[in-house]
């Protein structure tokens, strides 16, 4: 090793373990410069360090200042400057764009059947996904919280040798060595630096995935097919990817509660176009915050697939609207997990829940109390100790949304000693916020007019009792579907008003997949755009010749109304119109 490569190793160690620069007065910027001018990274990154040179006057300041250097399917960095500098650097003629740093937000037993993407497609009538092989040996690159390797969803037996046309690697690190990469997770890096020591603490230093978030996401596009999951009983089926056989890339740029640095995700693109993927999923983002470097992996072939965000049912909260990506709402499947709800009168009612575990209800009826709002002051003020709660204020519904507002509301009633919980809520479908409502107490959703009828029990009653039984699964033509999630944010995009967005709609609700060596239920966006990553590899695969631009269009331009028709607007605030939801493509196509 000579003395530049060792003194290049030590700044970059220093980089990686101290990402923040010494002065107070500098942050990380993230210099944008689009396409790059030179087919060898090497020149590219020295280019990188002239210009910072130019900027500090020191070549030394210049190597300590960069944290990234965007040099393969596209030219630009991430360094530590002072306002001044960036100011300086903005000035170039070659830079496109200076932007401080920012951090974006993380945003199945059934849902593949719901979408008629059935596992045991009839032989004489093959669909797209035997047509297109369950996916075989298309190279999906998945940005996010890393991935659980043990799980079983990421199995490689009966796999073939990994494509010779792959490029990348797998990092190693903190619990994560090189047998933890496979024939089918082929590829794992991550991305610590540039972020700061108390978010990396509470984190594993590799791809491992700490969050579950990432794990989730992977197994919904490519997990193998994994028989008998269930969530202690509820959704049991057989839980697989919708395209099982494709291989998994892992880009790790997100750490635990869920913050993604910008420069992280760039770069991750960056290594993604060069390792060779053919699809890049990202569950990632924020109202208004796009990634223009993903236009280059598109320039190259490679399909990108974004969540629309988690912000609705505000309108203009889209976000990844870029026009050259695939933009993906939340709506739900034809699945619920209704839960008895049976009062002292023997009135019984139904509501929803997660709540599988019996040992919660087996002291049988419970005394209710009914506490309106549920907040502090209410709790304290009533004897709730041993009881189940009636959380029911319709008119301060408006002013929280119910995602946030269950979660801490459950909290709430823990501390205040309750052991059972009745939340009701406006929403359209209750299993939007059930996955707060698992695990914790006997618990329940319900909507306004069951909570009214609960509410009139509990006042007219001198000792008002009752119980929460198990949640039980029901499927199918039962349960209406589909409808856009109240959380799914809406359009039109702040960034892009006159381009229709989001894309398309996938299920993204209650949908159950793989985190750490479990499957759990998880909602949002982030659980949609994987449904559409995973409906990309199977066109991919199918028409190898079509561009992303191609397949885009056969996804948002296709449909066949296998279900009735979806009913909330994704890009309006009329509730009257229809929205797509992502129907797959014919068998013809």
């Amino acid at each position: 090793m000579d003395s530049r490569t060792a003194f290049c190793g030590a700044l970059l160690l220093l980089v990686t373990l101290l990402p923040l620069s010494a002065s107070a007065s500098s942050k990380l910027y993230i210099v944008y410069m689009g396409e790059k001018k030179h087919d060898d990274p090497s020149v590219v990154t020295a280019s990188h360090h002239d210009m910072l040179t130019s900027v500090f006057g020191s070549k030394d300041e210049a190597l300590r200042s960069i944290v990234y250097s965007y040099k393969h399917g596209f030219s630009g960095f991430a360094a530590m400057l002072t306002e001044s500098q960036a100011e300086a650097i903005a000035k170039f003629p070659e830079v496109a764009t200076v932007e401080p740093n920012t951090f974006h937000e993380t945003h199945t037993t059934r849902s593949w059947d719901f979408l008629g993407l059935d596992h045991n497609q009839p032989a004489q009538q093959p669909g797209l996904l035997k047509k297109a092989k369950y996916g075989e040996d298309v190279i999906v690159g998945v940005i996010d919280t890393g991935i659980w390797p043990e799980s079983r969803s990421f199995d490689d037996k009966g796999y073939g040798p990994v494509p010779a046309r792959w490029k990348g690697k797998c990092e190693t690190g903190e619990e994560f060595n090189a047998t933890s990469c496979n024939k089918k997770i082929i590829g794992a890096r991550w991305y610590g630096r540039g972020i700061s020591a108390e978010l990396l603490k509470g984190d594993y230093k590799s791809a491992r995935d700490n969050n579950g978030h990432g794990t989730h996401v992977a197994s919904t596009i490519a997990g193998g097919e994994v028989q008998g999951v269930s969530y202690g009983g509820l959704g049991m089926g057989m839980a697989r990817g919708g395209a099982p056989r494709a291989r998994l890339s892992i880009y790790k740029a997100c750490w635990v509660g869920g913050s993604c640095s910008g420069a992280a995700v760039l770069a991750a693109v960056d290594d993604a176009i060069h390792d060779g993927v053919d699809v890049l999923s990202l569950s990632i983002g924020g109202a208004g915050q796009q990634f223009p470097g993903t236009l280059h992996a598109v320039q190259r072939g490679i399909s990108v697939v974004f969540s629309g965000g988690n912000d609705g049912p505000v309108p203009q909260t889209v976000g990844n609207a870029l026009p050259w990506v695939t933009t993906v709402a939340a709506s739900t499947i034809d699945r619920s997990f209704p839960t008895l709800i049976s009062l002292g009168n023997k009135e019984k009612l139904v509501g929803q829940s997660l709540n599988y575990n019996a040992a919660m209800n087996n002291s049988g009826f419970q005394d209710l109390v009914h506490v309106q709002s549920c907040d502090t002051e209410s709790l304290s003020l009533s004897n709730v100790t041993g009881k189940t709660v009636l959380c029911y204020a319709p008119a301060q519904a408006a002013i929280t949304p119910p995602r946030a507002e269950l979660h801490s509301l459950i909290n709430r009633t823990i501390e205040a000693g309750a052991k059972g919980l009745i939340f009701a809520q406006y929403t359209v479908n209750l299993l939007e916020i059930l996955t707060s409502c698992e695990g914790f107490m006997s618990c329940a959703l319900v909507d306004f007019e069951i909570a009214q009828r609960i509410a009139s029990y509990s006042k007219m009653t001198e000792s008002p009792v009752v119980k929460i039984s198990p949640a039980v699964s029901v499927v199918g033509n039962g349960v209406l579907s589909p409808y856009v999630a109240s959380f799914s944010s809406r359009g039109p995009s702040l960034a892009f008003p006159r381009i229709l967005k989001p894309d398309i709609a996938a299920p993204g609700v209650g949908i159950l997949a793989a985190e750490r060596d479990s499957y759990v239920f998880h909602s949002g966006t982030s659980m949609a755009c994987p449904h559409v990553s995973a409906v990309t590899v199977l066109l991919k695969s199918v028409h190898p010749d079509w561009s992303p631009a191609m397949i885009k269009s056969a996804i948002v331009t296709t449909y066949h109304q296998k279900h009735a028709p979806i009913k909330s607007s994704l890009y309006l605030t009329n509730p009257s119109k229809y929205a797509l939801i992502i129907i797959l493509p014919s068998s013809n196509t």
